[in-house]
């Protein structure tokens, strides 16, 4: 690649975006590129508080709908300093030079924090400045088969439900019918080599 790119996966939990993620950061590190891998919420000081939040060691109102606009907020404010922060942050990074390859960015909000019609207003109104990735990649993985490896996990998340993927799934599509940029879609079921060889093709034509 010519210059540095802002390269985005996303995907239902447990559709494989870390290790393509890892796959591909290795094979363009090979290559002789310079990469940066990160994720949201990212390891900053917002950040950490959402993953506390997660694990239940902070608590927030218990009613659905406040719960998922209070993450809402968080993570706006968490992406604000994952983008912008001065140490690591992607645009700082970009400038000098390197590949950003992203486990999730706003299309997650979008999937996650929206269960009524009013909450796309709200997810608009706080993401709407932060920058479109260069490429987006979503690996497209049916609800039963992420609910079938989530159970390979020791610990799950409030949002790793059959229920919650099921809503997740479905804003997912409807972000990808409405999203104006660049983006790849891939079958979360193939092979992880073949699912990384069409990734490595997307990339190479930006």
């Amino acid at each position: 690649m010519q210059n540095a790119k802002f390269i985005v996966f996303e995907g239902l939990d447990g559709s494989g975006t870390s290790t393509q993620a890892n796959l591909l950061e290795r094979r363009l590190v090979n290559e002789g590129h310079r990469c940066h891998l990160t994720s949201e919420p990212s390891t900053g000081p917002v950040g950490q508080i959402i993953r506390q939040a997660f694990k239940g060691r902070l608590r927030f109102s218990q009613a659905s709908e406040r719960f998922d606009q209070q993450m809402a907020h968080l993570f706006a404010a968490d992406r604000f300093d994952h983008l912008y922060n001065e140490w690591d942050g992607v645009m700082p990074t970009l400038e000098r030079g390197t590949t950003v390859i992203s486990t999730r960015y706003f299309f997650s909000s979008y999937a996650y924090h929206c269960t009524r019609e009013q909450d796309w207003a709200l997810i608009e109104r706080l993401n709407r400045d932060f920058p479109n990735p260069d490429l987006l990649v979503y690996l497209r993985n049916p609800v039963a088969e992420s609910v079938r490896r989530l159970k390979t996990r020791t610990t799950l998340d409030s949002y790793e439900t059959p229920d919650k993927l099921t809503q997740v799934a479905a804003n997912y599509e409807r972000i990808l019918d409405d999203y104006p940029g660049r983006k790849v879609v891939l079958d979360a079921t193939l092979s992880p080599h073949e699912i990384h060889e069409a990734i490595v093709q997307s990339v190479k034509e930006l």
